[in-house]
């Protein structure tokens, strides 16, 4: 999947929670948050407050709404995938490990053929 559509189906998919995700589909999205997440707190950088601690803007915040709801939908379709429940996005809740476990299963393969949530992207 090239990067312009996989942009595009990040936005059109925006709240689908079901189906599959590819694993280019997935990182392309990430990467595209990620650069555009950058250049918001670029152009709009917001402020240390008295503790020396960064707040972010008010156009970086209105960028991580924005992206929360497709960014966790991509992620659930990703983890279908890969044969796993959206729910083991939960593991996040467990610092480090948690995060550690999720970033394995999301770099993971497909799943071969079809499974509980539908077939195969590829």
């Amino acid at each position: 999947m090239k990067f312009g559509e996989a942009i595009k189906s990040f936005f059109r998919k925006y709240a689908t929670f079901s189906g599959r995700a590819r694993r280019s589909e997935y990182w392309f999205a990430v990467l595209f948050v990620a650069l555009v997440g950058m250049a918001a707190s670029i152009i709009n950088p917001g402020h240390m407050d008295e503790d020396g601690w960064r707040q972010s803007g008010t156009l970086e915040n209105l960028w991580s709404l924005a992206t929360l709801v497709p960014s966790l939908a991509i992620g659930v379709r990703r983890l279908h995938d890969t044969g796993r429940s959206g729910k083991y996005l939960f593991w996040l809740l467990l610092p480090l490990a948690g995060a550690i476990m999720v970033i394995v299963r999301l770099c993971e393969d497909s799943a071969k053929g079809a499974n509980d949530y539908g077939d195969p992207v590829k």
